[in-house]
């Protein structure tokens, strides 16, 4: 290892290249370099190595009897270094990194995540779930999933389902709502962080807003989930988070009415890479996925 201290990786790349093609030129056009760059290259190599490598002749470069028995050697080490780095590449090729918030990838993208393995077993998916938003230009991410109005700078943005809110309360609670009105003998379960507000609610079903009960506050949407399914009073909640729970009957959407918020879920990438195979591959899973839910959805409009 000492030795190879005191030779430069790219000396001995120029002399590979000029031994495999036989001339100074057609390497120089490999390397993307001039002539003379690789000549030097060379000369230096032969220096570090105390060793002559090729004869100058008026025909060009000859390997010595040295050097081809060295650039056998070198270029048998440089095709094992082309085949560790195509491993990376091709382990890079096989893993889907995806960026999508803590709450979407609990409540409703981690249940369903069997399915892509199936489809696509030789992907190996990878979820960031942070709420911070990712720069896809300088990371690892291949797609993000956003909740937003879909006005991000340096993105691809592709409305993945317009978010509708609706109150959603355990079936106790739901048994006491005879109408809107009794909302205000029922605490609030509010999300400090939240950008959907009751009002919106209230304005699509036509009536007053209506003074809730003081309730738990949170700063997570899980855990506003966790205490609506728990009985502690009624959550403002959307299609993704609160599918399941409706499904199995942990909760119930007392009235009919949804109310648009102006956001929605997207599918984000970078507007200056091209979408892999398995980026398209995963944007159609997903779309599947989402209008399997939203499915579930048909009665919930019936719902009272």
């Amino acid at each position: 290892m000492a030795m190879l201290n005191r030779v430069h990786l790219n000396g001995l790349r120029a002399v590979e290249t000029v031994a495999r093609l036989g001339s100074l030129s057609a390497a120089a056009s490999e390397l993307n370099v001039s002539a003379s760059a690789v000549s030097q290259q060379v000369k230096r190599t032969e220096e570090q190595l105390g060793q002559a490598l090729f004869e100058r002749t008026a025909s060009g470069l000859v390997l010595t009897e040295f050097g081809n028995v060295f650039t056998a050697r070198l270029g048998a080490g440089f095709r094992e270094l082309a085949q560790a780095v195509a491993l990376a590449d091709e382990t890079s090729e096989c893993t889907l990194v995806v960026s999508v918030a803590p709450a979407f990838a609990s409540k409703w993208l981690l249940p369903r995540l069997s399915r892509h393995f199936a489809r696509h077993p030789n992907v190996l998916l990878r979820i960031d779930a942070s709420g911070r938003i990712a720069d896809l230009d300088h990371s690892d991410i291949d797609v993000g999933i956003r909740m937003g109005d879909g006005k991000w700078p340096g993105v691809r943005a592709e409305l993945l389902l317009a978010q509708e809110v609706f109150p959603v309360c355990a079936p106790s609670i739901a048994a006491r709502l005879k109408s809107i009105e009794d909302l205000a003998q029922t605490c609030a379960i509010i999300d400090e962080r939240s950008m959907i507000s009751w009002d919106s609610w209230f304005e699509a079903a036509g009536v007053k807003p209506v003074t809730f009960l003081k309730g738990a506050r949170f700063t997570d949407p899980m855990l506003c989930l966790e205490s609506a399914i728990a009985g502690h009073g009624v959550m403002l909640a959307w299609q993704l988070l609160t599918a399941d729970a409706l499904a199995d009957g942990r909760l119930v959407a007392p009235f009919g009415v949804r109310a648009e918020s102006g956001l929605g879920y997207w599918l984000v990438t970078s507007a200056s890479k091209s979408e892999s195979r398995k980026v398209r591959d995963f944007k159609a899973w997903i779309r599947e996925e989402i209008e399997a839910t939203m499915a579930q959805f048909g009665g919930l409009d019936s719902a009272a």
